[in-house]
């Protein structure tokens, strides 16, 4: 039985207020999640991502602006972030002399990139924690002969740990739709870009920039054409949002007439 802890409502999701420490040593089992801001104005649009959403076993923070949001008093303490793309190689450098940790990646913008990020994520940790790896063509997740081939993959890998980097939504609804298929799979990540960042091909933002909540604005720099929709105008609303959640005035989109507040009390 996993320890209690608490939980933070943030609009229609319950965060798993964890340290990164104490996730961790409490991850043995089941799905694991990291909520950005992105993710949140997905939840209110796509029933079906939040549905997906609602029954992941661990969901954890990945939004500093949510952090600081939480030290301006606009929402319930929350202890840390645990962006996915530092939780898994923590994850990998944890488990560097449990032989028993075998991970398979799912993802990568190509096979060089998914094969580089093996051989750093290994000599990083000193073992072949890395089993197996598999970067699919684009529309995979609608092509049943790929979706076949994928989960053979990972079975005969002899991994017990899945992370899949293919952007969300798409990673979180693979993941809830085939992880019945692989019961030799005991934790399956959403780990978005890492497998970039693992490989070097994209360059992570100073921590500066993270501290201060500007992550976005790097990546904004990096990768204008595809990032610069996402951060400047989809992803805006959530300031209203959560203005709304501290004044109790937001409603969950997927439940009619319920408030966070209603059921989760606002911390001052």
């Amino acid at each position: 039985m996993r320890p209690l802890h608490e939980k933070i409502k943030v609009l229609n999701i319950e965060i798993d207020n964890f340290s990164k420490a104490e996730l961790l040593a409490d991850l043995k089992h089941g799905v694991v999640f990291t909520p950005n801001v992105d993710h949140l104005v997905k939840l209110q649009k796509d029933e079906e991502f939040y549905q997906i959403y609602q029954q992941a076993d661990y969901k954890v923070c990945d939004s500093r602006i949510l952090v600081l949001k939480s030290r301006m008093g606009l929402l319930p303490q929350i202890k840390e972030q645990i962006a996915g793309s530092d939780l898994f190689p923590e994850f990998c450098e944890f488990h560097r002399n449990n032989d028993d940790i075998k991970i398979f990646l799912l993802g990568g913008s190509s096979t060089r990139s998914l094969q580089s990020a093996t051989d750093n994520i290994n000599h990083k940790v000193g073992r072949p924690i890395i089993v197996g790896g598999y970067s699919p063509p684009f529309g995979f997740e609608f092509d049943d002969s790929e979706t076949e081939e994928i989960i053979a993959r990972v079975r005969h890998s002899g991994a017990n740990v899945l992370a899949v980097g293919v952007g969300a939504p798409k990673q979180e609804k693979w993941i809830m739709k085939y992880k019945h298929l692989l019961p030799n799979i005991d934790i399956f990540f959403a780990i978005g870009a890492t497998i970039e960042f693992e490989a070097g091909t994209v360059k992570r933002s100073p921590s500066l920039l993270t501290k201060l909540g500007l992550e976005w604005a790097y990546r904004i720099y990096k990768e204008p054409l595809r990032l610069w929709k996402r951060y400047l105008v989809h992803d805006l609303p959530i300031f209203v949002m959560v203005v709304k959640q501290r004044l109790g005035v937001y409603h969950d989109p997927w439940i009619a007439e319920t408030s966070v507040r209603s059921n989760v009390p606002v911390e001052a």
